[in-house]
């Protein structure tokens, strides 16, 4: 392929469950593509069934970036996503091949497509400390209201349980005397996007959401978790993930296993509903796509559209 000055990108995004793993192994065949992960539950080694990671066989099909990245007991910043996937971006143009930004968590897309310049707020750990002794006061959820009432954008967007983030958003909000949200401003982008969307009917995504749950669980979900606890803490901020806390709560004694799977179920609705809130059904950028009734040759076709958006294909 030839590219113009601006180099494309494609971005493919929607709810999970909804199929972008395979739609995107299959865009990236026909179109000499190669994949990179924008699903932060991706990154950490070992939480596989769990993540709906794409299986090795996928992986050997088109080469796929930004998966088995760090170990659970590291963190990957939303920065450090930004720095590695744009090299990994420049990468994949010079070997004049087009790079799919493929993922359902909504600010490590944004991250890359708005360019954002992310927050430059040191830590302060003795100030995140007694964030987190408040939170283990009032719950999680509760330091998700608060933030909601000082930062509603920001709240939309993180998931209520994941501790970490909220307390981040917090802390950064109470430090600057800024808005989280705000913070994040956009800089010029760097490259030809085009953002494909992939959608179902909700109770036919519901549905399907359902069952992978239950599919999860056959496959060895519970037996994943047991072996990563025995290399990590039950405190790690990855294991707020879905799936990941309610599995630790079921093996702790706290929950039994149906009021799991429900929790799982009802937790994946909720977070299926925020993933809406970064793209949404009228956004003039996002294509959608409703992937029951679409082939995949027609999505290559509108991908390809635009005159000289890929040239000598």
């Amino acid at each position: 392929m030839q590219y113009p000055v601006v180099k494309p990108l494609v971005v493919i995004v929607g709810p999970t469950g909804v199929g972008k793993t395979s739609s995107a192994i299959k865009i990236a065949q026909t179109l000499e593509g190669e994949i990179i992960s924008a699903d932060s539950r991706c990154f950490y080694k070992g939480m596989d069934i769990g993540t709906a990671k794409p299986s090795f066989q996928e992986r050997t099909l088109v080469p796929h970036f930004m998966i088995d990245i760090a170990n659970p007991d590291e963190q990957i910043s939303l920065a450090i996503f930004k720095k590695m996937v744009l090299k990994i971006i420049n990468n994949i143009h010079r070997r004049n091949h087009l790079p799919l930004l493929v993922g359902g968590t909504g600010q490590y897309i944004h991250a890359i497509i708005k360019n954002w310049n992310i927050p430059t707020q040191e830590p302060d750990l003795k100030f995140r400390k007694v964030l987190e002794d408040w939170a283990m006061e009032i719950g999680c959820f509760e330091i998700h209201k608060k933030l909601s009432l000082i930062d509603p954008e920001a709240a939309a967007v993180i998931d209520p349980s994941n501790l970490r983030r909220n307390i981040r958003a917090l802390e950064v909000s109470l430090k600057t005397g800024r808005k989280f949200s705000s913070l994040r401003k956009s800089g010029v982008v760097n490259f030809n996007i085009k953002i494909v969307g992939l959608t179902l009917p909700r109770k036919q995504l519901f549905a399907i959401i359902d069952q992978r749950i239950e599919r999860m669980i056959q496959d060895g979900w519970i037996e994943e978790v047991e072996g990563l606890l025995k290399k990590y803490s039950t405190d790690l901020p990855v294991f707020s993930a879905i799936g990941y806390h309610e599995i630790i709560s079921f093996l702790k004694g706290e929950i039994t296993l149906e009021d799991a799977i429900m929790l799982m179920k009802r937790r994946t609705r909720q977070y299926v509903r925020r993933q809406a809130n970064w793209f949404k059904a009228n956004d003039p950028q996002v294509r959608w796509f409703d992937i029951q009734t679409t082939p995949v040759q027609k999505i290559c076709e509108f991908i390809l559209s635009s005159n000289n958006w890929l040239m000598n294909i």
